[in-house]
């Protein structure tokens, strides 16, 4: 699958010839200056949670494109009666949801969650999604939980995308147990460097998930790479 990442959390892959976009926060991301929010396909917007560094451009981005917005029923109903977003799926915790490209299922992530008006945003989320190129798994924001030991019954994973900046979310170490909850060796890398709080030392995160025979992925932003 490929997998192009926009900084923060924000990022998309390409499955079953769709494309798959999660958590728009680029135009105010000062790491993401060089990207035109305005070239950004998406077939589906995927949206773990409320908050602006996962939302800002999600308005934007889904009026331009049309894209099928998936979040939980807050997030989707303030899309729908405030934003004037009518291709909305809301979903919960619980069974998987069929899409043209596959599955997807919501799953706990440990955080919080509210809308930039400061109004209730639900539950925050994580996503497993089961395609015919693959499966994988974003955790959203969230701290370790032993939840993610549930993952493998869902799905074989080829990849997790997980935060590793710490302080918000897990941090590398965690990362690093949640990989091995989920069952999977390979991991990008996401929730890191944007601001001083969510600093990390990358290099050594690299060679942490390689002490433990794994692999972390660091795309740079803008950059597409293709995951097995």
């Amino acid at each position: 699958m490929l997998l192009t990442y926009y900084g923060q959390s924000c990022f998309s892959v390409t499955a079953g010839g769709k494309k798959i976009l999660f958590d728009p926060f680029i135009s105010g991301n000062p790491l993401a200056k060089h990207i035109d929010i305005n070239t950004i396909e998406a077939d589906y917007i995927f949206i773990s949670h409320g908050h602006t560094d996962h939302t800002l451009d999600l308005v934007a981005i889904a009026k331009r494109t049309g894209a099928l917005c998936i979040a939980a029923a807050e997030i989707a109903d303030w899309l729908s009666e405030k934003q004037g977003i009518k291709n909305v799926r809301p979903i919960n915790h619980g069974g998987p949801v069929t899409f043209d490209f596959g599955k997807a299922r919501g799953v706990n992530a440990i955080h919080s969650s509210s809308l930039p008006d400061g109004s209730y945003a639900g539950n925050p989320l994580g996503f497993v999604f089961n395609t015919g190129e693959g499966d994988f798994y974003f955790a959203g924001d969230t701290a370790l939980t032993l939840d993610m030991q549930l993952i493998p019954m869902w799905a074989k994973l080829n990849f997790a995308v997980l935060p590793i900046g710490g302080n918000f979310t897990m941090d590398v170490a965690d990362a690093i147990r949640a990989a091995d909850f989920a069952e999977c060796a390979t991991v990008v890398g996401v929730h890191y460097n944007t601001f001083g709080l969510i600093e990390i030392d990358t290099q050594q995160a690299v060679k942490d998930f390689e002490a433990q025979g794994k692999k972390l992925l660091l795309p740079g932003i803008g950059e597409t790479i293709e995951v097995e």
